[in-house]
């Protein structure tokens, strides 16, 4: 069975190898260095600090390998110019019909999301909802309070 592709952004791809670079050159390095003083402390068994450590490097050698399979998997977008659909890649304005605000959001896959940069995935119920959609386009989004309405304002790449 083949592994489902995963779709990135160009700015995508190269924030994960940007991390995965860091993960492996600096991020290691700082948690061996953790541990290894740690050790210094004596009994293993009550050390706080060794503990830590270690949840420390399971944590960035588990990050290194979910990276390194979305990087194996990857196909990047390519950017072909065109902003009259809405896709991954796409920066979209949407009016809230229901409150008269704005939001702007970059549709993105799922290993790309990021709040605070409102960055959404393909895969949220907003996303799902707007891919495809056009400029005018009145879309409704089931969120578990009920419905939203947008409008699209603007589809940009």
């Amino acid at each position: 069975m083949k592994d489902k592709e995963i779709l990135l952004t160009k700015e995508g791809y190269e924030a994960l190898l940007k991390e995965l670079d860091d993960l492996k050159k600096n991020k290691r390095k700082e948690v061996t260095e953790k541990i290894k003083q740690a050790k210094e402390f004596g009994d293993l068994s009550e050390n706080a600090e060794y503990t830590e450590a270690k949840n420390q490097q399971a944590f960035v050698e588990g990050r290194i390998l979910t990276i390194e399979n979305i990087i194996k998997k990857a196909r990047i977008l390519e950017e072909d110019g065109q902003s009259n659909r809405v896709s991954i890649g796409c920066r979209v304005k949407l009016l809230n019909l229901i409150d008269n605000s704005i939001n702007e959001y970059h549709i993105v896959s799922s290993p790309e999301v990021n709040i605070k940069e409102n960055k959404i995935s393909d895969e949220s119920p907003v996303g799902k909802a707007i891919i495809g959609a056009t400029r005018g386009d009145i879309i409704k989004v089931k969120i578990p309070r009920g419905e939203i309405e947008f409008k699209v304002l603007d589809i940009r790449r």
